[in-house]
């Protein structure tokens, strides 16, 4: 797939080496190539590749699309996949098999995702990363290499304080307004308004569409971030909720490892682009004094980069 350089008419100097960096997730699949200086040449996007929900076809699909559309313009020395979904050896040598398929190279790390949203956001792979998306989980490695987690157990058994959580809670708390089991709160009148439908029956006739996507569950986020900004409580509660959880699952992985000296505590991931506020309000409540909270902005896909370029020595 890489060995033919294209002409050097596009500007690309044919004998430089490229690395090539995937955050294959569940909800989105984000490529970046860069030259052996880290200059990111092109980006890629594709759809969701955990191998757990998609299936190893899906998984070789969605890789097969973004590294394609890179183009890129000379053989690629080195490539690391973060994965969603990749935990066991037999799990990892199905994504080597891909990995062959697709003519990646051989110099190839295939690491689980949250570690690349780490590197991302502390270079030197040390520290402490929340990631918090459609799904969430939190994951550590100390200055001895050593590794824990917690959560990332999907949304039928966690994913606590992730978009999916704030948006399936948000829907319940509006229908125990309904009720009159809760608090009012305007988040039900909201989420029909943002989905176009009649309340209740239009919801829940939404809500449990066997076809329903957990992403569109996920998107209503935003809704209690806007509603928490208008002075509603409830959906106020909720985030503050959302963010002892995450909080939790960043203490869990800061007890299993050890830390002599302060560390990055990233925090990663879509939920805290669509509700900013749970930014100030997991730092609050975190209590662990001696990590200092670093807000990822930029691609996790990057930190995946940095991976690779660790493998042309």
């Amino acid at each position: 797939m890489f060995t033919a350089a294209k002409p050097d008419s596009e500007g690309h100097n044919p004998l430089v080496r490229y690395v090539i960096g995937i955050d294959a997730g569940g909800t989105k699949t984000v490529a970046l190539l860069a030259d052996e200086n880290g200059e990111i040449i092109a980006k890629a996007r594709g759809g969701g590749a955990n191998l757990i929900v998609h299936g190893e076809l899906e998984v070789e699909k969605v890789l097969h699309q973004v590294v394609e559309d890179l183009e890129a313009p000379g053989p690629i020395a080195g490539a690391c996949l973060g994965m969603a979904g990749v935990a066991r050896p037999e799990e990892e040598e199905l994504i080597r098999g891909v990995a062959r398929r697709l003519r990646l190279p051989r110099e190839l790390k295939i690491v689980p995702d949250p570690l690349i949203a780490l590197v991302a956001g502390a270079p030197l792979g040390i520290g402490i990363v929340v990631v918090a998306g459609t799904g969430s989980i939190a994951y550590g490695v100390d200055p001895k290499g050593q590794t824990a987690r917690s959560g990332g157990w999907g949304y039928l058994l966690g994913d606590e304080g992730s978009a999916f959580w704030l948006g399936h809670a948000a829907v319940r708390q509006g229908i125990r307004a309904l009720d009159g089991r809760g608090p009012a709160t305007t988040l039900l009148d909201r989420i029909a308004k943002k989905l176009e439908l009649e309340i209740p029956e239009g919801l829940v006739k939404w809500f449990y569409d066997q076809e329903l996507s957990r992403h569109r569950v996920a998107a209503l986020a935003s809704v209690v971030e806007e509603a928490a900004n208008e002075g509603d409580e409830a959906a106020s509660s909720l985030l503050g909720q959302a963010a002892a959880h995450l909080a939790r699952a960043g203490r869990a992985v800061a007890r299993q490892l050890d830390f002599a000296e302060p560390y990055a505590f990233v925090q990663a991931g879509g939920v805290f682009r669509a509700c900013p506020s749970l930014h100030p309000r997991l730092e609050s409540c975190l209590d662990l004094p001696q990590a200092r909270p670093v807000r990822l902005d930029g691609e996790p896909a990057r930190g995946a980069v940095t991976l690779a370029l660790q493998l042309l020595g």
